[in-house]
């Protein structure tokens, strides 16, 4: 049955390619985006990671949404395919096993992109090869437990004299962004790597096996929120965000918050300057402004794409997606089209001068050798 209506699907877009041409070279996007229709179907929007964190919230926040506006309003559902640091869902997803008939999608996140962009050799994917039909920005923020951040809200240089423990996916993951922003600050922090997700990180935080971490926007703002509320956490710093010019400012969902370039620039007295701190901006800019994406299989139809990229576009555009991103996700651009590969050329290339810095630290720091 479920073939069957894969079978009659694709011959009904067939068929209506071929009138389309017999009648006009001229149809619109919407009428050709007639002849798809999912009723009846399930879609499987791949999460690389172990449910609970950004990436898995954030997917979770699109599905329905993205149910509702698809032709024939399908089911969406979220399939949580975690490790080897998110490269054994994307590698599935490259492996030739996923059919590019719109049933299944992917969803990308900063610690996909940076083994991609790395070379790290369980990568087996290629950015190229994917159609992405939605990219969205979020942020970071780092916190610490009640009692350090009671000395760092005295004093911001009073952690340099603190020993940390971190949990962390890997330090070719996202997490690069806030290891070396902490050593950058000349903090010394000790990394406890092998978590599947950032999930895993705040929980260790929770238990007090670790004393800071850091959560993408949409984890902080629904399991972190709460921890700062009681007592129990304070937040630190967030990554910031990027203007029209290409700078870093305040995150826009914390305005309050200090980013990390004022945090440097309070403990170490002068802005930060350098090959480090380029390296760095170039992968938070790859990590965070361009941070999750969407994507449809290679051999996807453009009729296909553009169903997707219309479903996504129109879910953004309903009367009640800014409140309920801003609670869920944070106030944070959500792009469609060719917007989104703009984003995507963004999220998946950096100049080669910042990978050379970031493979040579990551060898001496941590011994990893790409």
């Amino acid at each position: 049955m479920q073939w069957s209506k894969k079978f009659n699907r694709r011959s009904v877009m067939q068929a209506a390619g071929a009138a389309a041409i017999g009648l006009s070279l001229g149809l619109s996007g919407a009428s050709a985006q007639a002849a798809v229709d999912f009723s009846g179907e399930t879609v499987t929007l791949i999460v690389p990671f172990k449910e609970g964190g950004g990436t898995d919230k954030w997917a979770r926040f699109y599905a329905p949404r993205l149910a509702e506006q698809l032709p024939g309003k399908p089911a969406v559902v979220v399939k949580n395919m975690p490790g080897a640091g998110s490269t054994k869902g994307a590698n599935h997803f490259s492996s030739g096993r996923v059919d590019a008939d719109g049933l299944t999608l992917f969803a990308s996140s900063g610690s996909t992109q940076f083994p991609y962009l790395l070379g790290d050799p369980r990568v087996k994917y290629d950015y190229a090869d994917w159609n992405v039909v939605l990219a969205s920005s979020t942020g970071g923020v780092a916190y610490l437990p009640a009692d350090l951040g009671a000395k760092y809200n005295a004093d911001p240089k009073s952690l340099l004299n603190e020993q940390f423990i971190y949990g962390s996916q890997g330090a070719t993951k996202l997490d690069l962004v806030p290891l070396l922003a902490f050593e950058l600050l000349g903090m010394q922090v000790e990394p406890v790597f092998g978590l599947k997700g950032r999930g895993d990180g705040r929980l260790m935080f929770e238990r007090g096996e670790a004393n800071i971490d850091y959560q993408t926007s949409s984890a902080y703002l629904s399991k972190v929120m709460p921890l700062v509320n009681e007592g129990k956490a304070v937040p630190m710093m967030s990554w910031g965000a990027l203007d029209e010019q290409g700078n870093i400012v305040r995150d826009p969902t914390f305005p309050d918050m200090p980013t990390f370039k004022e945090v440097y620039t309070q403990v170490h007295g002068k802005e930060p300057f350098g090959t480090a701190w380029e390296a760095w901006k170039a992968f938070f800019i790859a990590g965070f402004p361009a941070q999750k994406m969407v994507f449809l299989p290679k051999g996807a139809s453009q009729e296909m794409i553009d169903t997707y990229s219309n479903a996504f576009k129109a879910a953004t555009q309903k009367a009640d997606f800014a409140e309920a991103s801003k609670k869920r996700l944070g106030m944070y651009p959500q792009a469609t089209g060719a917007t989104a590969e703009a984003f995507k050329k963004r999220g998946t290339e950096v100049d080669q001068t910042a990978l050379d810095y970031i493979k040579g630290w990551l060898k001496d720091r941590y011994g990893v050798e790409l």
